[in-house]
């Protein structure tokens, strides 16, 4: 991806939610899980003073694209995501999801460390490869 990456941040004082525009594949699983909080018709859009923080971080651990992050007030003990099994997911039509905390090897030989969830492309046509950026519905993939 070229360019400028946007960051936008939203507070509720106890947690701080991080969305990375770009990264987005518009799977939803936010606006499901925390409707009063994502309301993509109002501005903002992402509003955290609607749910605990407790409540924010399990839906945000739970993003399949890393789109959504977070930040802490007070750091607490994060040793549940620390020692998490992986575990891989295909989902029906769209990426492979691999969940839990994963160093990938780039084309180039570079590392990336990914935690939480991980989106990565099956149909070929994404820009972003080899994560997910949501092509595939664009191109009507399907596992057949």
């Amino acid at each position: 991806m070229e360019g400028k990456q946007i960051i936008k941040e939203y507070s509720n004082g106890d947690i701080t939610v991080i969305w990375k525009p770009r990264k987005c594949i518009h799977a939803e699983v936010c606006i499901k899980k925390l409707p009063s909080v994502y309301r993509p018709d109002e501005k903002p859009w992402i509003q955290p003073e609607n749910a605990s923080a407790d409540a924010l971080q399990s839906q945000i651990d739970g993003c399949p694209s890393g789109a959504l992050t977070y930040r802490l007030a007070k750091e607490k003990d994060n040793t549940k995501n620390k020692n998490m099994s992986q575990k891989v997911e295909v989902t029906p039509g769209g990426p492979l999801m691999v969940h839990g905390e994963l160093e990938i090897t780039m084309a180039d030989g570079s590392k990336v460390t990914k935690k939480r969830a991980t989106a990565f492309c099956r149909c070929g046509a994404s820009d972003n490869k080899p994560y997910c950026d949501g092509s595939h519905k664009d191109i009507d993939f399907t596992d057949n």
